[in-house]
C-alpha cells in the first residue's frame, strides 16, 4: 500500500471493507436473491400451480390491503413499537447495572456471570426442542408449583403501588416501575447478550483512569458518570440497536406474517407485511442511531 500512495483514511477504509467482506459475500450469496424475490412477491398475487407457482403483478395492492384493509396488522405493529419503547430502556438499564456488578471482584464471579446468561440458554430453541422430545417437562413442573402455592402471581402489586404513591412518585413512573417488576423474568431473559457486551466494554476501561480519579478525590458516583458511562457509550449504541432488532424478532407481528403466508396461503400479502415491518424497523433504527450517536464518546 505504501507504493500506491494511499492516505491513512483510505487505508482504514480498505481495512474496514476487508473486515466486513465475509458478511458481504454471505449477504450476496445467501440473502440478495431471496430479498429480490420477496419484493416481487409483495407486488404480486401468488398462486400455487402444479409444478410451482404463478405471479400476477398487482403493484401496491398488497401494501394497501395490509395498511387499510387488514383488521389486525396496524394494531399489532403499533403495539410492537410501543412495547419496544418500554422494553429497551428497562433492558439497557438492567444490563448495564448487572454488568457493573459482575465486573467487581468477588468470590464466585464466574458462576454469577453464568447464572445471568442462563436465561438466554433457557429461552433458546434447544430447550423447546428438548421439551417437544419429552426430555424435560417445564409445563408440568410449572403446574405442580402452582398447585403447591408457589405461583409468582402472589406478588402484592397494590402494596408496591401504595408505597410508590406515598413516596410522591408520579403515576406514570409508578405504572412503569410496577410493569417492569411484573415482567422481570422477560427483562432478565432478554439481557444476557447485552450484559456480555457491557462486560467487555467495562473490562476495556483502563484502571489507571479510576486510580487517577480516586487520587483526585472523586466518589464512586462521579467516577461512574465521568469515566465508566462515557467509556461504554459506544457499546450502549450497539446494545440499543441489538435490543430493538431482538424485540421485533420475538414480537407477535412475526407470527402474524408467518400465519398469513403458511396458513392462509396469502404469500403476497405476507411479503408486503414483511417489507412494511422492515421499513418501520429501519426508520426507528435510523432515528435512534442519529440521536444516540450524538452523545457517544469515542476515545
Amino acid at each position: 500500500m505504501k507504493g500506491m500512495g494511499l492516505t491513512l483514511t483510505r487505508k482504514r477504509s480498505l481495512l474496514g471493507l476487508f473486515f466486513i467482506s465475509p458478511w458481504l459475500v454471505g449477504f450476496i450469496i445467501l440473502f440478495l436473491m431471496p430479498m429480490i424475490q420477496s419484493i416481487r412477491f409483495s407486488m404480486s398475487d401468488l398462486s400455487i400451480v402444479p409444478g410451482g407457482y404463478e405471479l400476477k403483478f398487482t403493484a401496491w395492492n398488497n401494501f394497501r390491503e395490509a395498511l387499510f384493509i387488514d383488521a389486525n396488522y396496524n394494531r399489532i405493529l403499533t403495539e410492537s413499537v410501543l412495547q419496544m419503547a418500554v422494553n429497551v430502556p428497562l433492558i439497557l438499564f438492567f444490563s448495564l447495572f448487572s454488568a457493573v456488578l459482575l465486573n467487581q471482584k468477588f468470590r464466585g464471579r464466574s458462576l454469577a456471570r453464568a447464572i445471568f446468561f442462563l436465561p438466554v440458554i433457557l429461552a433458546s430453541g434447544a430447550v423447546a426442542s428438548a421439551e417437544a422430545a419429552g426430555l424435560i417437562n417445564l409445563i408440568g413442573n410449572a403446574t405442580a408449583a402452582e398447585e403447591a402455592g408457589l405461583s409468582s402471581s402472589q406478588f402484592n402489586t397494590m402494596a408496591m403501588v401504595d408505597l410508590l404513591a406515598e413516596a410522591g412518585m408520579p403515576l406514570v413512573m409508578t405504572d412503569y416501575i410496577v410493569d417492569a417488576v411484573m415482567r422481570i423474568y422477560d427483562i432478565i431473559r432478554s439481557s444476557g447478550v447485552q450484559i456480555l457486551i457491557f462486560l467487555a466494554a467495562l473490562q476495556s476501561v483502563p484502571t489507571t483512569m479510576y486510580e487517577v480519579a480516586k487520587m483526585e478525590g472523586a466518589t464512586g458516583y462521579e467516577s461512574f458518570w465521568k469515566i465508566t458511562f462515557p467509556m461504554v457509550s459506544p457499546l450502549i449504541l450497539t446494545n440499543v440497536i441489538y435490543t430493538v432488532i431482538d424485540s421485533f424478532t420475538t414480537s407477535p407481528i412475526t407470527q402474524t406474517i408467518y400465519t398469513t403466508a403458511f396458513q392462509t396461503q396469502n404469500f403476497g400479502l405476507s411479503a408486503s407485511m414483511s417489507w412494511l415491518y422492515t421499513i418501520v424497523v429501519g426508520i426507528l433504527l435510523l432515528i435512534i442511531g442519529f440521536f444516540i450517536s450524538k452523545k457517544v464518546h469515542y476515545n
